[in-house]
């Protein structure tokens, strides 16, 4: 064996190598930051999820077990469905419910639609007063929504659209921040490929429906939550344009779950549970398309 094969160092096999943790930049993570970053993560979803998982908890729980034991307890002893037949006995809440799906549905599509078109009109077509317009939106998104209250109540009567479900979905029907993020997911698409669409003779609603829209899926995907979630847990201003209890929305029915000298904290959380299933049921359906929004814009080769 020559001098030089006995002072070459032994390299270890890369089995016994130690694992380096990396981020997405390629830089190192030591294992205390890795270790803090998940009790970070722990204690949001702690926070998140915590206040979801008690009102799931009492909900499923008997008249006989104790809700405000201390320690609390999660797990029910005798877990039972009878808080939600309950619920549905003292309010109409699948009428309820239905109205708010029909008022959620509409503000979707008023919003997935109208903020495409306005945005893309924002985005890339060229007109005098563009910028203005855009202010303008920008602008409206600063205005507090009690301030000009009001002011829709009496246009809403004065277009005897009072008491009817078309006068809670009209004055949300375009968000001004749901128009500013289709805006800029338009942005981000290439101009080169809308010019090859140009050149090849396709004119302005064929390039917004076959080139643009496909391409920012993802962004439609958060429009449609944002509506969805607006719409379904809107309270103030369904109270306000409605009288007649056959048309009430689910937020509004469930404030008829508590009592004014008695309170059943089993009932309320049935309520709740029902009412936030569907937000639940909607996010599970998108989140696939709604995670996919932050790359929005990119070219695919």
């Amino acid at each position: 064996m020559s001098v030089a094969e006995k002072t070459r160092p032994v390299e270890r096999p890369a089995a016994a190598r130690e694992p380096r943790i990396a981020d997405e930049h390629g830089r190192r993570i030591r294992p205390w930051e890795l270790a803090l970053r998940y009790l970070l993560l722990l204690a949001v979803l702690a926070l998140t999820v915590g206040p979801f998982l008690w009102q799931l908890s009492t909900s499923l729980k008997g008249p006989h077990e104790d809700i405000f034991s201390s320690p609390p307890t999660f797990l029910p002893d005798e877990p039972t469905l009878h808080n939600y037949k309950r619920v549905a006995d003292t309010i109409p809440v699948w009428d309820y419910a239905l109205n708010s799906l029909k008022v959620a549905t509409a503000n979707v599509v008023t919003n997935c639609v109208g903020s495409a078109l306005a945005g893309y009109a924002l985005a890339r077509l060229r007109y005098r007063g563009r910028r203005v317009a855009t202010l303008v939106f920008i602008l409206a998104m600063l205005v507090p929504a009690e301030s000009i209250i009001i002011a829709q109540f009496t246009t809403m009567r004065e277009l005897g659209l009072n008491n009817t479900l078309i006068g809670v979905v009209l004055p949300a029907c375009i968000s001004a921040m749901n128009v500013l993020l289709m805006r800029n997911a338009f942005l981000n698409l290439p101009y080169e490929i809308e010019e090859a669409a140009f050149v090849d003779g396709a004119n302005a609603w064929q390039r917004f429906l076959r080139i643009a829209l496909p391409s920012v899926r993802g962004t439609l995907a958060v429009v449609a939550i944002f509506a969805f979630m607006g719409a379904w847990d809107d309270f103030l201003w369904p109270l306000i344009v409605l009288s007649d209890p056959s048309k009430f929305t689910l937020t509004i029915g469930l404030n008829y779950l508590h009592g004014t000298f008695a309170n059943d904290e089993r009932l309320v959380a049935a309520g709740t549970i029902i009412a936030v299933a569907p937000l639940i049921a909607l996010f599970a359906c998108l989140q696939r398309y709604f995670f996919r929004g932050v790359g929005e814009g990119a070219v695919k080769g």
